[in-house]
């Protein structure tokens, strides 16, 4: 891609964001519609996430994708929220403003329609999230907005899950979420279960690690959707396969998120669907070795 003084630059802030194929999504992006703008992966330590974020405005950069352990972070650092990031307490983009950067949530945007593109259907279901961060931030909002009967937050941190499930209770006015601590996973009785993977326990280059290792746990499930997409195919999507679930990577979410974050960047900008179809096959190739 060629650039000059006129480019706008966008990027992806994260620790570690060298496994990040963001880049390669949205540069394929800007050369297929002919816009004249880069984007490019910063490695951003948890301590330095504000200097990140003030450096990043001066250097008039345009947008930025937040990724693990900064969506929440992050939001400190903000001159303005949208209103969704705000309800769901997480933000994976910012959009320059002329008082600093404007934070976003397209990650409940992206889950919701890469799920619906799996055909797993959340309504009246039981639901497992694993994780209390940013991203299962995202997906608790999704799942309960979306009509689960029951959101089980399964976390490390028995507090930070209690947390999370209360400030989606009161969001959605109603006692859907449990927080339950995740070595304590045996208190779910439901059968025929959805469960949404948000931790990074199985990315790359750790990947023979999943959050729960018992083979019990995975009968439970008839649906597993794993944030991850590298590998694609992760040891807890694996476990689930092969106890007979559906299963989904984290790719489509990636890509339907990002096509949420290109079009805020650029405003009038629609993405056209046959783009989009080319960035996924572009991705694929990459993981799966073929290019």
């Amino acid at each position: 891609m060629i650039t000059n003084g006129t480019s706008k630059v966008c990027g992806v802030m994260g620790c570690p964001v060298e496994h990040s194929i963001s880049p390669m999504m949205h540069n394929y992006y800007s050369e297929q519609i002919g816009n004249d703008m880069i984007y490019v992966p910063f490695l951003v330590q948890r301590e330095a996430v504000g200097d990140a974020v003030q450096g990043a405005f001066a250097l008039n950069i345009q947008g930025i994708n937040v990724t693990v352990p900064h969506k929440q972070a992050v939001m400190e650092h903000l001159s303005e929220l949208d209103e969704g990031a705000r309800a769901i307490g997480a933000v994976n983009t910012l959009v320059r403003t002329k008082d600093g950067y404007k934070g976003y949530n397209t990650d409940a945007e992206g889950l919701s329609r890469a799920m619906k593109e799996a055909g797993m259907d959340i309504s009246h279901r039981a639901c497992i999230l694993l994780g209390a961060g940013g991203a299962a931030k995202a997906a608790a909002y999704v799942l309960c907005r979306e009509g689960a009967s029951k959101v089980y937050i399964l976390n490390r941190s028995l507090k930070k899950a209690q947390v999370l499930a209360e400030e989606m209770n009161g969001l959605f006015g109603r006692p859907m979420c449990l927080g339950v601590a995740l070595s304590d996973w045996s208190q779910i009785k439901e059968d025929h279960c959805l469960a949404v993977q948000t931790t990074s326990v199985g990315m790359y280059p750790e990947t023979e690690q999943a959050p729960v290792e018992e083979s019990a746990f995975y009968q439970k499930l008839d649906m597993a959707f794993d944030a991850i997409y590298t590998p694609m195919e992760t040891r807890f999507l694996k476990l689930a396969s092969e106890a007979g679930a559906k299963t989904a990577n984290g790719l489509g979410m990636l890509i339907y998120q990002g096509v949420a974050a290109y079009e805020l960047w650029n405003p009038g900008v629609k993405l056209p669907d046959d783009v989009i179809a080319g960035a996924k096959e572009l991705m694929l190739c990459h993981l799966e070795g073929r290019a």
